[in-house]
C-alpha cells in the first residue's frame, strides 16, 4: 500500500479468522493500485483528459456536431434503461454490441437502478484504421434503489459509426479506472436482494447464497450505521460476492490470495464492498460483513492519509466485527501474541502489513489495531474515540492534535498506554 492512497490492505482468507481487508481506491488523487493497459484518470469525479483544441477549426466543428449527435443518442438510451423499456435500450447500437448492451441493461435494472446520466468527456477522435469510427469518453453517473442518492461517476469508453443525424453505438469499453477499476455490472451477469439498508449482488452461479447474506448484511448494516462519522448513513450498503473468476476481475482483482473482502470508494459518497466467496463460508460472514460495511460508513470518499493510521482504520472496523465480543475472544490473540513476541517494534504506525505477508503477520496486525482501538474505546468511550478518527482520518490532523481534541491527552502517552495493553492482552 502506498502512503497517503487506498490500495488493498488485504487479508487472509476467512476460514482461519477474522482477516478482512479494507480498500479505499481514490477517485481523484494519489497513484493508481493497478496500472491498466487503456487506462483513464479521474480527479474530483473528472476526466483529466481535456477537451480537443479550443479553435474553431473545421475538424473541431465536426467532431463537436458528432458529439451532440452521439450524446441525443445517449440520453434515449438512458430514458429507456430508466423506463425498463429494453428495445429503446438496444435501438441506438449495431446488432453487434446488442450482447454486451443486454447483459448491462440487466445487471443494472437487477440493482435497481434510478439515475443514469450520460455526459461527454471531451470530443470524439476517429478510430485509427476504422473510417467512420469514433471513440467517445462518456461519463455515467448513477444512482441504485435510492432516487435521490448523489450519483457516483464512471468514465468509459464508447465507440461509434457515423450513420447521419443518428450515428449507431458499436460497442462500450471497460472502464478500466485505474483508481478503481471495473464495475461488476459492466461485466459479470448479476441477480440481486434488497434490503432496507442493503443491497446484495452476486453471479446466478452463486444465486443460492443471497437469502442468508441479505440477512447477514441487515444485521451489519444497523452495527454500521453507528460508525457513521459524518452526515448520514449511506443511503445502501452496496455488497458484491464474488466467484473465482469475478475476484479476479472485479475492480481490478490483483489482490493478494489471502484476502478475505474489500472495500472500495467508486464516488457520489458510496463505498462498494467485495467479498471473496472461496475465503468466506457462510457461517464467518457475519464478522467481515460488519467490518467492511463499518470502513463504508466511517471512511471518507477521498480516502484516508495512509499507512501511519491504518491501525485506526483497520481497528475501528474490527471493533465492529468482534460483534461486541469480549477481548479474550477476539479470533486473532494468537497471532497478535506471535507478532508481538517475534520482534514488533512497539509503534502503532508500523504494523501495517505488506502486501505479501505472511497469513499470521496480517492477522497479528489487524489484531493490534483492534486492540489499540479497543483500549480507548474502553478508557473514553465511543463517542470520543469516533471525534478522534474523524479528526485524523477525515479532517487530516495530526496525532497529536486529534488526541488533544478528543481526549484532551498527549499522544504520545496514549500511544504507549494502547501498546502496553496489546502487550498484556497478548501474554
Amino acid at each position: 500500500m502506498t502512503d497517503g492512497v487506498q490500495q488493498p490492505a488485504p487479508r487472509r482468507l476467512w476460514p482461519l479468522w477474522t482477516v478482512l481487508v479494507v480498500v479505499v481506491l481514490l477517485l481523484g488523487c494519489g497513484l493508481p493500485a493497478v496500472l491498466v493497459v487503456g487506462a483513464v484518470r479521474e480527479a474530483n469525479g473528472r476526466a483529466t483528459l481535456s477537451r480537443a483544441g479550443a479553435a474553431a477549426d473545421p475538424a473541431t466543428a465536426v467532431a463537436r456536431g458528432l458529439s451532440d449527435r452521439m450524446t441525443a443518442q445517449l440520453r434515449q438510451q438512458s430514458t429507456a434503461l430508466l423506463g425498463g423499456d429494453r428495445t429503446a435500450f438496444l435501438a441506438i447500437a449495431d446488432p453487434a454490441a446488442h450482447a454486451d448492451l443486454r447483459r448491462r441493461f440487466a445487471a443494472l435494472r437487477a440493482l435497481k437502478v434510478t439515475v443514469w446520466r450520460a455526459e461527454p468527456s471531451g470530443l470524439p477522435t476517429p478510430v485509427v484504421g476504422r473510417p467512420g469510427e469514433w471513440r467517445l469518453l462518456v461519463r455515467f453517473q448513477y444512482c441504485f434503489v435510492a432516487p435521490n442518492c448523489r450519483p457516483g461517476p464512471v468514465l468509459i469508453g464508447t465507440r461509434w459509426r457515423e450513420n447521419g443525424d443518428a450515428p449507431r453505438l458499436v460497442a462500450v469499453e471497460e472502464s478500466k479506472s485505474a483508481e478503481t477499476g471495473t464495475r461488476p455490472w459492466e461485466i459479470s451477469d448479476l441477480v440481486v436482494a434488497v434490503g432496507a439498508r442493503t443491497i446484495v449482488a452476486t453471479t446466478p452461479a452463486l444465486r443460492g447464497k443471497l437469502p442468508a447474506l441479505l440477512t447477514q448484511a441487515e444485521a451489519a448494516a444497523k452495527v454500521a450505521d453507528t460508525y457513521v462519522v459524518t452526515g448520514s448513513p449511506p443511503d445502501r450498503y452496496r455488497i458484491f460476492y464474488a466467484g473465482r473468476t469475478e475476484w479476479q476481475r472485479w475492480y481490478g482483482g490483483g489482490r493478494p490470495q489471502w484476502t478475505g473482502g474489500y472495500a472500495v470508494t467508486v464516488g457520489g459518497g458510496h463505498h462498494e464492498v467485495v467479498l471473496n466467496a472461496e475465503g468466506l463460508p457462510g457461517s464467518g460472514a457475519d464478522d467481515l460483513l460488519r467490518h467492511e460495511l463499518t470502513h463504508a460508513a466511517s471512511l471518507p470518499e477521498r480516502g484516508y492519509p495512509g499507512k501511519t493510521t491504518w491501525w485506526l482504520v483497520e481497528g475501528l472496523a474490527e471493533l465492529a466485527g468482534s460483534g461486541g465480543r469480549p477481548v479474550d475472544r477476539y479470533e486473532g490473540l494468537a497471532e497478535v501474541r506471535k507478532l508481538v513476541q517475534g520482534g514488533w517494534d512497539g509503534r502503532l504506525e508500523g504494523v501495517t502489513p505488506a502486501d505479501d505477508a505472511p497469513a499470521d503477520r496480517v492477522g497479528g496486525s489487524y489484531g493490534v489495531g483492534y486492540l489499540a482501538v479497543r483500549h480507548l474505546v474502553d478508557r473514553f468511550g465511543p463517542e470520543r474515540l469516533l471525534t478522534f478518527f474523524k479528526a485524523v482520518v477525515h479532517d487530516r490532523a495530526t496525532l497529536a492534535a486529534a488526541a488533544d481534541e478528543a481526549f484532551g491527552e498527549d499522544w504520545s502517552t496514549l500511544h504507549d498506554e494502547c501498546v502496553a495493553y496489546v502487550r498484556a492482552t497478548a501474554a
